[in-house]
């Protein structure tokens, strides 16, 4: 495969982030969310919340930016980091009530904009799709 096809489909894929990123941004912005601190919010929801290397691999933001990310929600209340018993260096990260809340107000209106985006699109063009993609998910890794 040559140059031209990987750099088109790489571009192809950054460009479908930041179509998704500008649809959802109205929501998450009218809540006074980013999308990093959304992202948090979505994964912790409907769990009994998860570590600090758990939320790290399911969310799309970097250990760097993680930490601070966490500082603003916990400080609106929406999140609360609670230590490890057994591992002082851990920690438990899950929603508060408010935060549950907002997980409850805001991502099913995401979820059925993007249903309304896609409802015309073939089932097995989402299988296929979601194969491609952790092909090459695979291979970056």
């Amino acid at each position: 495969m040559g140059e031209r096809h990987i750099m088109r489909s790489i571009r192809l894929l950054a460009q479908c982030m930041q179509q998704f990123e500008k649809l959802s941004s109205r929501e998450i912005r009218q809540l006074g969310l980013t999308h990093a601190q959304f992202d948090i919010i979505a994964t912790l929801g409907n769990t009994t919340g998860m570590s600090c290397k758990e939320l790290g691999e399911k969310t799309l933001i970097t250990k760097g930016t993680l930490t601070g990310v966490l500082d603003r929600l916990e400080q609106k209340g929406y999140t609360l980091r609670t230590r490890s018993c057994t591992d002082r260096r851990h920690f438990h990260i899950c929603l508060t009530p408010l935060g549950e809340q907002i997980f409850a107000d805001t991502f099913p209106h995401v979820v059925h904009m993007m249903q309304d985006r896609f409802a015309d699109m073939p089932t097995d063009d989402f299988i296929i799709l979601e194969e491609q993609l952790g092909k090459l998910k695979a291979r970056l890794m």
